[in-house]
């Protein structure tokens, strides 16, 4: 995160503590691991539970920390470690897992988006049909990992949102973004986002999950 963005929002992994603390309960501590200067935790065991967040890379991009985290999420997977993945981190694992991400030709996804929840996990309450969280995303998952379910989809993003067995909840919005933040990134990459940019804008008035999000990571988490 740049100086300015950093002086307006704070640090990003602070907005993952802000948005699931309360969920995770009083007890909760967060550790934060810079992969991109290969900081990992020394054992897998070392922590209870593993967030992967956004990321302005792409999975495919040819970066060592890529492919490092990649290894990890593999050995994670190896000892069914408790992993969530957010926007780039849900992308990351469906890659290191055997699934496809790619570019989606349908362009930049961004403000609040929704999505169908087409599969009921037993830690996913309160239930929604349909759930609704700010995204940025450029690229897509286009096909899971086998042995994924699939939980939540829509037209525009066909695999928002898996789970691998017990150990593994994916998905591609984001439960720790704010609307202002949101705004923030939207009116930088105006250009980028073309199309894009006026209905993500006016979208920023639309309700949203994230209370509801974050509490079925909670949950995810203490299952």
């Amino acid at each position: 995160m740049d100086p300015e963005c950093r002086a307006r929002f704070g640090d990003y992994a602070d907005m993952f503590a802000i948005a699931l603390g309360d969920a995770l309960g009083p007890g909760a501590s967060f550790e934060f691991f810079d992969v991109r200067r290969g900081c990992y935790p020394g054992r897998v065991e070392d922590c209870n539970g593993y967030l992967i967040t956004g990321s302005r890379a792409s999975v495919y991009d040819d970066e060592p920390w890529i492919a490092g985290l990649k290894d990890f999420v593999r050995e994670l997977n190896n000892a069914r470690a408790k992993t969530v993945g957010i926007c780039f981190g849900h992308q990351l694992v469906a890659a290191a897992l055997g699934g496809v991400v790619h570019r989606a030709a349908v362009g930049w996804g961004v403000g609040v988006h929704a999505w169908q929840v087409v599969h009921d996990e037993p830690w996913m309450r309160p239930r929604l049909g349909e759930v609704r969280l700010l995204a940025s995303h450029q690229d897509q998952v286009e096909a899971l990992p086998r042995g994924a379910r699939l939980l939540a989809l829509s037209d525009f993003c066909p695999n928002a949102a898996f789970a691998v067995e017990s150990h593994v909840f994916a998905l591609q919005g984001h439960p720790e973004f704010t609307r202002d933040y949101a705004g923030f990134l939207m009116c930088r990459r105006r250009e980028a986002l073309g199309d894009a940019f006026a209905p993500g804008m006016k979208s920023l008035d639309e309700p949203t999950d994230e209370a509801v999000v974050a509490t079925w990571i909670g949950a995810f988490l203490a299952a």
